[in-house]
């Protein structure tokens, strides 16, 4: 076990073992993939049914597949790993784990609403440990980590700076002619090169109407003069994402559309600066939801004006609305919290990864608030 790595890993430990006292857990049961990775620096997909075991004693316990034991010994800060064979039962190795570190009849904590935590999962280890008692602790694994740690941030603002030199980068390269996915590749091995931990871009598509484009496909379409091509890049460095939204103009933009950027700005602006410790989240939202109707940009809101950034390992959802801004938010802001704020209307998008901080809100994205140009 590495000492320094330990240290690294202490305050997060402390954290969820203050959640874990509060409910009277003896030990926690971890099946959510970001929750995994941020207890012990090393996740895997549920191929198979895998966990960390946190007892409020002692060192974790990750318990997985054989074929993945030598990338989880490297990746954790602690040395405890039980496997179990493709053949054998996951669900069963981990109810052997636990058992075999007394906690057969411990009252252990599961989150219900992790996506490894599924109704088969609940009843399989009731049935396979009937003296234990799970005490249900729903949106924990999103809760432990909504504000972030100084290293966190430090990854996110590294995607951030990779998310800023790939646009910048693909300005002055996209003209009439070249197809949608052409731009995406390019964007894709840029990605890469600047040391992303995949070339995924995230959404590049030729945008159109309010906002149904933002989610739309069309990779193969072919760029025309007065296209507008909606660029939304998501680098993950040490599975910490940032995201950067920015319209390109394919040649001369369409009318009023270099006009409907300009005020999107500025009415974000004003929602980021509001984005300081102790801001209600639903406040935050109306600042840009409220003024963008106003303005007649756009007919209604129904989307969110932000959610929550930092970690992203192997989980269905691609991205956290654990936390997000939408008119019935109820959480308060708190320094160290991460999110991807966006806006949207008549074709034009854009979007910054803020940091919150008890100085005030930090814009960790920092390519240039205007339009790209091909």
């Amino acid at each position: 076990m590495s000492g320094d790595r330990a240290e690294c890993f202490a305050p997060r430990m402390a954290r969820l073992r203050d959640a874990m006292a509060v409910a009277g857990c003896d030990a926690f049961l971890a099946d959510h993939a970001e929750l995994i990775a941020w207890i012990g620096g090393y996740t895997v997909s549920e191929t198979l049914y895998r966990a960390v075991i946190v007892p409020m004693d002692g060192t974790p316990c990750f318990v997985l597949r054989s074929i993945d034991a030598g990338p989880c010994r490297s990746g954790v800060w602690f040395s405890d790993v039980a496997t179990f064979d493709d053949h054998e039962d996951p669900h069963g190795a981990v109810a052997n784990a636990l058992a075999a570190r007394g906690l057969a009849g411990a009252r252990i904590g599961v989150d219900p609403m992790s996506y490894g935590h599924t109704v088969a999962t609940a009843q399989r280890l009731a049935d396979l440990l009937p003296e234990a008692r799970f005490v249900p602790l729903p949106g924990l694994s999103d809760r432990l980590r909504a504000c972030k740690f100084a290293a966190e941030v430090d990854a996110i603002a590294a995607a951030a700076a990779i998310a800023d030199q790939c646009m910048l980068g693909l300005e002055g390269n996209i003209h009439p002619g070249l197809t949608v996915r052409e731009v995406a590749a390019m964007a894709a091995a840029a990605q890469l090169r600047l040391g992303a931990d995949d070339g995924g871009p995230g959404p590049i598509l030729v945008s159109g109407g309010h906002v149904d484009f933002l989610h739309g496909s069309g990779l193969d379409r072919t760029l025309m003069p007065g296209d507008i091509l909606h660029v939304e890049l998501t680098p993950r460095v040490g599975n910490y994402g940032a995201r950067l939204m920015r319209p390109v103009f394919v040649g001369d933009p369409p009318a009023g559309a270099a006009e409907t950027f300009n005020l999107l700005a500025t009415l974000q602006d004003r929602q980021i600066a509001a984005m300081r410790p102790g801001a209600l989240a639903r406040d935050v939202d109306a600042l840009l939801r409220t003024a963008v109707v106003a303005a007649g940009l756009r007919p209604d809101y129904s989307n969110v004006t932000g959610y929550a950034m930092g970690l992203y390992a192997r989980t269905p959802r691609p991205s956290d609305f654990s936390q997000s801004f939408h008119p019935a938010a109820d959480f308060v802001l708190e320094s160290g919290q991460v999110f991807h704020m966006y806006a949207s209307a008549r074709g034009v998008a854009m979007s910054e990864t803020v940091l919150v901080t008890n100085t005030g809100p930090r814009r960790l994205t920092a390519c240039p608030r205007r339009p790209m140009q091909s």
